[in-house]
């Protein structure tokens, strides 16, 4: 295989301005990469997940700061500082890097997509440098399925990163995990497009439902990114539909 052929491998189309690429101010702030629009239909891994994925894009930092503010205020089982936090396909890491700014026990990132891993790992080099990052913080390339939560409590984060096969075994997978473990697990779900999912699946409760505002500056980005993308596929309104659950048995 030559060089030139593992680099278009390599490339994700949605990442380059022909492709409607536009920087989030975020980024632009940081330093960091966290901006795109990459259509799940190519993000391919060679998984059999992989036509499950729905897309990249990087939540709203506006969004992600009022859930967890809105998770503080649930009476979580213990303390900030006791959870695991777990981005469950983190893409590029934009949540692993908000995350990581909060006095976590560790977060975690989980990604199929070996692009998008090897990028949000760069990320996370520019953010320790920076001095944002208060816990420990790693990028875990594999399938979300397939990895294990940590032991202690753990707060999952869910950008709607697949459809609602994967979403059923992942919920199968961390509801025979917990049983019976003296530990908890509770969920922020943004862009919630499968909460029936949720709904159905025995042993999490819903804390929360309903619409987190972007602020100004978020929405604006938004927007701009939205109207740049070729295709017209997706679009952004001034907020998210998300929702806050918890394991209990």
């Amino acid at each position: 295989m030559t060089t030139r052929t593992v680099a278009e491998r390599r490339r994700l189309l949605g990442l380059k301005v022909g492709d409607g690429f536009t920087r989030h101010p975020f980024d632009e702030e940081f330093g960091v990469r966290t901006s795109g629009l990459v259509a799940g239909r190519h993000l391919k891994s060679g998984h059999r997940h992989d036509r499950h994925a729905t897309a990249y894009y990087g939540v709203a930092p506006s969004v992600f700061r009022a859930l967890v503010r809105r998770w503080q205020r649930s009476r979580p089982a213990a303390v900030i500082e006791e959870f695991s936090f777990i981005d469950v396909g983190a893409g590029m890491g934009r949540a692993v890097l908000l995350a990581a700014e909060l006095p976590f026990r560790q977060v975690l990132g989980v990604e199929l997509n070996p692009t998008l891993t090897r990028i949000a790992r760069r990320n996370l080099t520019v953010w320790r440098a920076l001095g944002r990052a208060r816990t420990p913080m790693k990028i875990i390339s594999g399938d979300a399925v397939e990895f294990r939560l940590p032991a202690g409590p753990c707060l999952a984060f869910l950008f709607n990163p697949f459809g609602a096969p994967v979403m059923r075994r992942l919920l199968t997978a961390w509801s025979k995990a917990l049983a019976g473990r003296p530990a908890s697990l509770d969920i922020l779900y943004v862009n919630n497009e499968l909460e029936s999912v949720l709904e159905r699946q025995p042993g999490f409760a819903r804390l929360f439902l309903g619409q987190i505002r972007r602020s100004r500056a978020d929405a604006i980005a938004d927007h701009k990114i939205m109207a740049n993308q070729p295709e017209r596929e997706y679009a952004s309104a001034n907020y998210e539909d998300c929702s806050i659950w918890r394991w209990v048995g």
